[in-house]
């Protein structure tokens, strides 16, 4: 199998020159292990989405994903790709970008990890960062608090390493 993009090399990929192709295909294998070891199904519209969300390091509307579906016959009915980008979320494939309304694929499936997103306001390139210490301390303040967090979706907006060498 490829190389395992782990969580030193996953937010760094979006925003530095690699083989994307080699990473992409890297993550769908490992989305269909941890998949098929959930006893839950990638279906060929949910293997399909799943591959257009891996084509960029960029978060992708549903009616954008929608759009592409339907030009290569899955349907052009919104339910269609909402469907597949829930079950791609709920198994841990794909997570939703709350700020910008769209979705991305997950760099770690089948993990357990406390993701932030950094998002381009330039470009538009999405890079899941690691911040299990950012999630420990916000668990830590809702302790004292007498709040318990049930979910957190961390997500940063700045500059790339390339748009910020632009400017």
């Amino acid at each position: 199998m490829g190389e395992r993009m782990t969580a030193d090399t996953g937010g760094t990929a979006a925003f530095a020159p690699h083989d994307h192709s080699r990473c992409a295909a890297s993550i769908l294998a490992h989305a269909e292990e941890a998949t098929a070891a959930a006893g839950a199904r990638l279906t060929p519209v949910r293997r399909r989405t799943l591959e257009i969300l891996l084509e960029e390091h960029r978060a992708l509307g549903a009616y954008e994903v929608l759009e592409r579906l339907a030009q290569e016959g899955f349907g052009n009915k919104p339910p269609v790709a909402y469907r597949a980008l829930d079950f791609l979320v709920e198994q841990g494939l794909a997570h939703r970008i709350r700020r910008l309304n769209a979705f991305t694929a997950c760099m770690h499936p089948g993990e357990a990890h406390a993701p932030a997103f950094l998002i381009c306001s330039r470009c538009g390139v999405v890079a899941e960062a690691p911040a299990e210490p950012v999630r420990a301390a916000l668990d830590a303040a809702a302790a004292q608090l007498g709040f318990e967090i049930e979910r957190t979706n961390i997500e940063a907006v700045g500059l790339c390493p390339a748009c910020r060498e632009a400017a």
